[in-house]
């Protein structure tokens, strides 16, 4: 017997991302859970989705992440941009050191791969903190 996770979510609508509130609605399901989930969601040229990819599942305070699983899916869905979204299964919203220290990484990793992140979630199943609307630069140009 073979079980294979589904980790991309089909979207029955397009969806333009203007501001994170334009993503929340479709990434809050995964606030329940009481594992980290850690998103990839991958843009076209307009910013409109092309898919919601889970990239990894962790425990409860933390998941592994590196960039060759993130870039995958970018790659993958021949995207110009992404965002990256997990949930905190405690509620917390604001972003640990270890939260802020892989975002760094992500970026930089997405500048020498020509992939701008665009901004990074942290959410629960009521509400989200968002890296770019709260100042933490996402550009490492500036």
């Amino acid at each position: 017997m073979m079980y294979e996770i589904v980790s991309r979510r089909t979207l029955k609508r397009e969806i333009k991302v203007v501001r994170p509130d334009d993503l929340f609605p479709f990434i809050k399901r995964y606030g329940k859970s009481r594992q980290e989930h850690f998103l990839v969601v991958t843009l076209d040229t307009k910013h409109k989705v092309i898919g919601i990819h889970i990239s990894t599942i962790g425990l409860m305070n933390k998941t592994i992440i590196h960039p060759r699983e993130v870039f995958y899916h970018a790659i993958k869905d021949n995207a110009c941009a992404i965002i990256l979204a997990h949930n905190h299964p405690s509620g917390q919203l604001k972003p640990s050191p270890n939260d802020e220290e892989m975002t760094e990484r992500l970026v930089k990793a997405g500048e020498i791969m020509e992939f701008p992140i665009l901004d990074h979630l942290i959410f629960s199943k009521n509400d989200f903190y968002s890296f770019r609307q709260n100042g933490h630069n996402l550009n490492p140009k500036t």
